[in-house]
Order: structure tokens, then C-alpha cells, then sequence
């Protein structure tokens, strides 16, 4: 199933909605976390025409999000320049994903800083190796991967990946990054003592530029714990285009089992 197929039956009514296949992009038993947010997102601005772009979102993973769930959205403030939505994905009448999408016409910067690129500098990821994708189902066969770190295995608890969608056709720049800006294990997952499960908490995101689009479809994903006890990890997550310029950033708490 495509993004754009996957998204078809979202119509931007609240109610049920039924995905015909999901199995490809599943994590285990729940939607892959950044397609669940792109459905919530897409049932927001489907429901909702002519918003301004995107500008930041706060998304709580309470449950497991299957193939059939209801869509509720509702705005929680439209002010002259900012619109704040809210969407949630519900599962046997329980709130499995909770997300609050901010939308902000663009004014006169009055701040001006613009964040530094990409460093260390993995290289160009047409130059880079590729990686193979699991044999079953799952989320991470819809990207093409190649390795952005010399490292592997145990160490500091930071992943790095060159990404890029192998379909993308008809998604616009911000679904994009919603789609893929969650890709990434948590960086604690290389200071793990045992193997184990892990499973995103929460996750909040700032887009810098809701136009972003990078030179054939690549983008340098990572993810990095700044923290991790009791259980959990405090990550940061970042998202670079294919000529090393930020244009996402976030921060996520993850669970660790095991």
C-alpha cells in the first residue's frame, strides 16, 4: 500500500475509517508511529481547508492503533494568525493517539537565527552504503536506507540514517516530514544492557520550513537519547535535508523493556 493509498480513506469527516491494508506499515501490532500522525494530520487539514502551514505538533502514542479506528478533530482556537487542532485516533471507544497540530501564518521575522548544518557530515547518501530491510511486513520496507555513521553496535546512543521514501508520489512537504521524521529506533537502543522492546511515549516536533523538499527524495534522520534510566530514554530527534540543512527537530520520550 502507498502513502497516498494509505491516506485514501480519510476523508476528513469525523468517524470510523478503515484502512483495506495496513499490514506494510505496521510496527509490530500498531501502525508505525509516523503514519498514525500523518492520519491524524491529514484528517485535521481535511477537515479543515485553507489552514496556514504547519509550524509544530504535540502527539501522545497512548495505545495500539490498528487497521479500523474512529477519526475525531476539533479546533481549540483560531486566532489571526495561529489555528490549534486537535485530532485523535480511537480504538474500542478508548483514545489510542492524541495530537495537537499548531498552524501559523508566516510574518516579518523580527528574530533571524538559522540553525547550523549537519555535523559531523556523513557524506553525500548517494555515497553511501545501502542497507537491506526486513523479510516480513513492516513499516520500514517502505524506505530505502543507507548507513550516515561508521559505528554500529554498542556505543554512544545515537542513530543515524540516510532515508528516503521509495513512494512518495502526491505527498505534499510537511506530510513528508511527519511521515518520515519518526523513522529512527531510539538512540538509547546502543546503551541497552539486554535486548528488549522499546516503544515511543510521546513525540513533539517544530518544523523550521513548512516547504522543505530535499534532491532525490533523501533525507538524514536521527535519533539521540540525552538520557536514559528508570525504564525510559529522553530522546531528540532531528531531521536534516539532503545538503545537511535542518528542517525538523523534536523530542520524544521512550519506553525500554526488557
Amino acid at each position: 500500500m502507498s502513502v497516498t493509498s494509505l491516506l485514501a480513506p480519510v476523508s476528513g469527516r469525523d468517524g470510523p475509517v478503515a484502512l483495506p491494508d495496513a499490514a506494510h506499515w505496521m510496527q509490530g501490532r500498531t501502525l508505525y508511529g509516523g503514519a498514525s500522525a500523518l492520519i491524524a494530520y491529514t484528517a485535521a487539514v481535511r477537515a479543515h481547508p485553507g489552514l496556514p502551514p504547519l509550524r509544530s505538533a504535540q502527539i501522545a502514542f497512548a495505545g495500539p492503533v490498528g487497521d479500523s479506528f474512529e477519526v475525531r478533530t476539533d479546533v481549540l482556537r483560531a486566532g489571526r494568525n495561529v489555528t490549534q487542532l486537535r485530532s485523535e485516533l480511537v480504538m474500542d471507544g478508548a483514545v489510542s493517539l492524541s495530537a495537537t497540530f499548531v498552524f501559523g501564518e508566516a510574518r516579518k521575522a523580527n528574530a533571524l537565527h538559522l540553525a547550523a548544518k549537519a555535523d559531523p557530515w556523513p557524506g553525500a547518501p548517494e555515497d553511501q552504503e545501502p542497507l537491506g530491510g526486513p523479510q516480513i511486513p513492516h513499516f520500514i520496507g517502505k524506505f530505502e536506507l543507507r548507513r550516515a555513521q561508521s559505528d554500529s553496535g554498542k556505543g554512544a546512543p545515537l542513530v543515524r540514517r540516510w532515508l528516503r521514501l521509495k513512494d512518495e508520489t502526491g505527498l505534499d512537504p510537511v506530510s513528508c516530514l511527519i511521515l518520515i521524521g519518526d523513522a529512527m529506533p531510539p538512540g538509547s537502543m546502543r546503551a541497552m544492557q539486554r535486548n528488549g522492546p522499546m516503544s515511543s511515549v510521546n513525540w513533539m516536533l517544530n518544523i523550521l520550513d513548512p516547504d522543505a523538499e530535499s534532491r532525490d527524495g533523501w533525507w538524514l534522520v536521527e535519533s539521540a537519547s540525552d538520557h536514559a534510566d528508570h525504564g525510559y530514554s529522553s530522546e531528540r530527534l532531528r531531521l536534516w535535508d539532503a545538503d545537511g540543512r535542518l528542517v525538523m527537530v523534536g523530542m520524544q520520550a521512550a519506553a525500554i523493556f526488557g
